[in-house]
């Protein structure tokens, strides 16, 4: 089953209605008494002039309306960004922290082979068995015999293949 990327679809639609929202907001901001008044003051410290120069201040009201959309616009495209850089180290870091468990399952489990290996051989060596009878390996070299030790039933017996095939102990 596929997964859907609501996330990334959340924040597409956040980005994509985020343009309107700034152009409305340019728009109020040029219309905002406060707002024309902190940029007017703004313009004429800058310029050193306390004249009234109506198409300056103007545009410098258009300007600082544009630059407010504009930073806007960035600043929800810049929290986008960060939210899902955040959520796929978290992600990532689930997922390690799902690996590092699922290897100490495994070492769990193989030292817990590796004990009743030592303690069959134990038993083994108690009842008279040869030292070998472990040795579970292909008789061609290969390391991974796949037929291993099986256990049929309760009663103890040893048998073997024909030797140009897999040796195989199987403990009744």
């Amino acid at each position: 089953m596929m997964k859907l990327p609501v996330v990334k679809l959340g924040i597409l639609a956040v980005r994509t209605m985020c343009k309107p929202v700034a152009n409305r907001l340019k728009a109020a901001a040029g219309k905002h008494p406060r707002f024309r008044e902190y940029i007017i003051n703004i313009a004429q410290t800058t310029t050193g002039s306390r004249q009234p120069c109506r198409d300056g201040f103007m545009k410098a009201v258009q300007a600082a309306a544009e630059l407010l959309g504009e930073v806007f616009v960035f600043s929800v495209a810049g929290a986008a960004i960060i939210f899902e850089v955040q959520r796929s180290a978290r992600s990532e870091a689930r997922k390690e922290e799902l690996r590092r468990q699922e290897k100490e399952k495994l070492e769990r489990e193989l030292e817990s082979i590796r004990g009743e290996l030592a303690e069959l051989k134990l038993l083994a060596k108690a009842q008279g068995l040869p030292p070998g009878i472990f040795n579970l390996r292909n008789l061609n070299g290969s390391e991974n015999a796949k037929s291993g030790s099986e256990i049929h039933s309760e009663t103890d017996a040893r048998t073997t293949e024909d030797p140009k095939s897999r040796t195989t102990c199987s403990f009744y």
